[in-house]
């Protein structure tokens, strides 16, 4: 069984992680900044945290991007 603490640790490593490849992308669109940071294999939840939006906002970016291909 693994250690709640590490696995808690490593959930924030990925999160500050995420958060740094987006930090140079300022001017980026939610659409994008969802497009790298789905490479992370993180939650809605998580991609919103990390952008400072909702998570239905989330949602909506993925189906821009859905549209576009």
């Amino acid at each position: 069984m693994k250690n709640p603490v590490k696995i808690e640790a490593t959930d924030q490593i990925k999160l500050m992680l995420a958060y740094l490849c987006i930090s140079t992308e300022i001017e980026s669109s939610l659409p994008r900044k969802v497009q790298i940071l789905d490479q992370f294999d993180l939650t809605d939840a998580e991609i919103a945290r990390v952008c400072s939006c909702s998570v239905p906002s989330v949602a909506n970016a993925r189906l821009t991007l859905k549209k576009k291909s």
